[in-house]
């Protein structure tokens, strides 16, 4: 579960975010490009845009049951 309190630093305030579990798979970026992106230096992904839409949020969930080591979050300060 992913600890909003570890979140990582380029993540956009909101309500999602990715904290250092992240393992940099991609499966996030893939899911919902429009939400996340990939940290070139740090080898992660963080949030760089809030979903506004439901359908925007939705594929932000999709990416959220998907991720291997449960790094994203949904409980970001709003």
């Amino acid at each position: 579960m992913a600890n909003k309190a570890d979140k990582h630093q380029p993540n956009v305030a909101g309500k999602f975010y990715v904290d250092s579990q992240c393992i940099d798979c991609d499966l996030c970026r893939e899911t919902a490009p429009s939400f996340f992106t990939r940290h070139e230096e740090g080898g992660y992904s963080y949030v760089f845009k809030q979903p506004g839409s439901q359908e925007e949020i939705d594929q932000c969930m999709e990416a959220i049951e998907g991720c291997p080591v449960e790094a994203i979050g949904k409980d970001g300060d709003e």
